[in-house]
């Protein structure tokens, strides 16, 4: 039994060092290619509904709280001041009109529940900024926020989806986000990861937990003091 545990946190652990990596490669580049029309065909339609830019771009921690910068569909649109004046889109008034759903369209709330948005992502995971699967990477300001527990979190790549990203996503409380991010820090494998890709194509197609409820987007995370949440399991 000993023996056996051994030679899988051998497993484990050789998976997490080169694994992961190149299972990563070998999902992200034939996405990339059969996606392709996809992809395109959603530019024009961002371009069409939503105005330029087209990829909505902005700064988030990654492994060891490093930022770098994260590539979406943009699915918004821009934020005006009371004089018709755009807004960068990581302004507080930005925030919270999207909060509100005052930059909803149509088809950018489609993008957003389908996840079609995040399909630029492959290219962070192509370059290694990020990983198929992980932690969802979120605001930089939210780093000095985090308990110490918490901030485990940033100790592998961020992913498109997570454990927690089928466990409720947006529905569930940061707190409890964390705790699901923390356990799977602590339990990375090839099987697991392959758990969490099969059931995320079941959570898109059922389109739930994409907005905090009460919500267009999600609240701003204020840091915690609770370190724990829910069974991770």
């Amino acid at each position: 039994m000993t023996g056996s545990a051994t030679v899988e946190r051998a497993g484990s652990r050789l998976y997490r060092i080169h694994g992961k990596r190149a299972l990563d490669v070998l999902i992200a580049i034939p996405a990339l290619v059969v996606l392709a029309p996809v992809m395109f065909a959603i530019a024009l339609l961002v371009r069409w509904d939503l105005g330029s830019p087209i990829i909505f771009r902005h700064v988030r921690p990654g492994r060891g709280g490093r930022l770098f910068t994260v590539l979406k569909f943009r699915s918004m649109a821009a934020a005006r001041d009371s004089d018709g004046n755009v807004l960068p889109d990581d302004s507080p008034e930005a925030y919270a009109a999207a909060r509100a759903g005052q930059r909803q369209t149509r088809f950018g709330e489609f993008i957003r529940r389908t996840s079609l948005d995040e399909l630029p992502e492959l290219f962070n995971v192509i370059s290694g900024t990020m990983s198929v699967v992980g932690p969802r990477p979120l605001l930089a300001e939210y780093l000095d926020r985090y308990t110490p527990e918490q901030r485990r979190r940033h100790e592998i790549r961020p992913g498109i989806t997570g454990w927690a990203q089928i466990h409720g996503r947006q529905a569930i409380s940061y707190e409890d986000r964390f705790v699901l991010d923390v356990w799977y820090v602590d339990h990375v494998s090839l099987a697991l990861d392959l758990k969490i890709m099969a059931r995320t194509l079941v959570e898109v197609l059922r389109r739930r937990g994409i907005n905090e409820p009460g919500y267009s987007t999600g609240t701003e995370f204020m840091g915690s003091a609770k370190p724990d949440g829910p069974d991770p399991h």
